[in-house]
């Protein structure tokens, strides 16, 4: 098993001699949940990409974890560096289409309000749940053992999709009727790739037409159509053989 990952504010001019007090909700975790005994392994990150792994020196009360690291992992920028557009699903689809992208590990995931999503975030609710996505990321972030967390962004409208696309080195709206497959796309080896995956209900012709104008192309997956929620995924993990990030 590798070491236990959590997440701490800043890793700033943390080096060998450092001493880490890992406290609040994820000394908690860490202390009262996972029962991290000194001498126990672990690792600290910002999750942007900086890691502290050491052991457990003590612990104090139900909520503080007294690390010494040893050493310190980085997890360099991706390359080509993969988002998602994903639009919204119903229920709490999103938050698990937001976790299982991040285990495969996309980069940046974009929420979008499609014309022919059911749910829609306004007000307090779209406050709330954009916080549960990047929630969602955090956690799965942390178990996945990752260093670099995915950004989550604000939720985009249509327009600003398309402006995000325009700027890629390689665009795609993921569609069961794509002339193409995405297996066999030809990829950067730098830059940016955008995937767009589109509601339940489909992605309308004007925003295909919309997405068109700015360089994405619509591609097929495989021979069966996937939900919104797990399309990512698939297309995150397919991404990420062929560019030679997995290999």
């Amino acid at each position: 098993m590798t070491a236990p990952v959590f997440v701490v504010e800043s890793l700033h001019g943390v080096g060998p001699g450092s001493v880490l007090t890992l406290d609040g909700p994820e000394g908690r975790h860490a202390v009262s949940v996972k029962r991290l005994k000194p001498g126990e392994d672990v690792v600290l990150t910002d999750g942007r990409g900086h890691g502290a792994a050491g052991r457990v020196l003590r612990t104090e009360g139900k909520d503080r974890l007294v690390v010494e690291p040893v050493e310190f992992p980085e997890e360099p920028e991706p390359a080509p560096r993969i988002t998602v557009v994903q639009a919204l699903p119903k229920g709490d689809r999103g938050e698990l289409a937001v976790e299982t992208m991040t285990e495969t590990g996309v980069d940046a995931i974009v929420p979008w309000a499609a014309a022919r999503c059911i749910t829609q975030w306004k007000g307090d609710r779209g406050v709330k749940s954009l916080a549960k996505w990047r929630s969602a990321a955090r956690e799965a972030g942390k178990q996945s053992r990752r260093l670099r967390f995915p950004d989550v962004a604000d939720a985009a409208g249509t327009k600003q999709v398309a402006v995000l696309l325009a700027a890629a080195d390689f665009a795609a709206v993921l569609h069961e009727e794509g002339a193409q497959p995405l297996a066999a796309a030809e990829l950067p080896a730098e830059g940016s790739i955008v995937l767009v995956v589109g509601p339940e209900g489909g992605v309308s012709p004007e925003e295909l037409a919309l997405f068109a104008e700015a360089g994405a192309k619509p591609y097929r997956l495989g021979r069966t159509v996937l939900r919104t929620s797990t399309a990512g995924t698939a297309a995150t993990a397919l991404l990420l053989g062929r560019t030679g990030r997995w290999s």
